[in-house]
């Protein structure tokens, strides 16, 4: 049995941050979670997602993304903007890319398994996860849940787009924190320079692993149109529940020990994606 909580690594350019794990001898499978656009891994009801599949016979592995503005002794609050505001999609699927090894290293030299490796990405991690799947022969099977199909289209253009090039920075209200936090416009070139990598819809069109889109019909914030995009960009059938906002109903901080009604059906599919041979 391998289990830690708030274990430092070194994701993109060396920056420090956290990582748990609860992984058994006797897992079906690793899943390796992946929190989107201002999360991280202990955002509300996460936890009791993890111990669901732990429940179930999955190994879980959670992290947060190295430049997601948190810190190692601060991995919430948003105590590094400076981080943040450097963020790219390219460190995020590097950061992916080194949690990955990690757990193989993990479960095959440490635990000498050979057990498969499964990946959920929310929102941005979504699609995230869905490139880094098209890249990596190691995941054997994935989910977007409530995950964007599209990138480019999230940036601003015209005015607004100028503007950002000129002041080198733009700044997003964070609702929760109320901290105005910067994204440097070096975030943007990233995605220019690597536009053909950093394409969902060519990266879900090019999966050949299972694939489940997960979607609430009343998420305000990524459209349920995306996630039909993935559907049937995967040729997959997307699984949507019914009167279900972006999160599912959960919400930070969660005291509760019980999981919203939406989330909890969400999780059931997850699960039973994942236990389908």
């Amino acid at each position: 049995m391998i289990e830690f909580v708030n274990k430092e690594f070194k994701g993109a350019q060396g920056r420090g941050t956290l990582l748990d794990a609860r992984i058994s001898s006797s897992d079906k499978a690793v899943i390796v979670f992946a929190h989107g656009y201002k999360g991280y891994k202990d955002w509300g009801c996460w936890r009791l997602m993890e111990e669901k599949f732990v429940q179930n016979g999955f190994g879980f592995v959670k992290f947060n993304f190295s430049h997601n503005g948190g810190t190692v002794t601060n991995p919430i609050d948003f105590d590094d903007l400076e981080a943040f505001g450097k963020n790219t999609y390219s460190f995020e699927l590097e950061d992916l890319s080194i949690v990955t090894d990690e757990v193989a290293r993990l479960i095959q030299q440490e635990m000498k398994l050979d057990l498969p490796i499964f990946l959920i990405g929310h929102s941005r991690g979504g699609g995230v996860c869905t490139i880094y799947a098209n890249e990596d022969d190691r995941i054997k099977k994935m989910i977007s849940l409530a995950g964007i199909s599209d990138i480019g289209s999230r940036f601003p253009i015209g005015d607004e787009l100028v503007d950002w090039k000129r002041e080198g920075v733009r700044y997003i209200l964070n609702g929760r924190t109320k901290q105005e936090m910067p994204h440097f416009i070096s975030f943007y070139e990233d995605f220019v320079r690597n536009a053909k990598r950093l394409n969902i819809e060519n990266a879900a069109q090019n999966l050949t692993i299972p694939f489940l889109q997960i979607h609430g019909d009343m998420d305000l914030a990524v459209s349920i149109s995306e996630g039909q995009n993935m559907a049937k960009w995967t040729n997959t059938r997307l699984a949507i529940v019914k009167g279900a906002g972006h999160t599912f109903g959960a919400s930070h901080p969660w005291e509760s020990n019980d999981l919203p009604p939406d989330f909890e059906d969400a999780i059931g599919r997850m699960i039973d994606f994942f236990a389908d041979q």
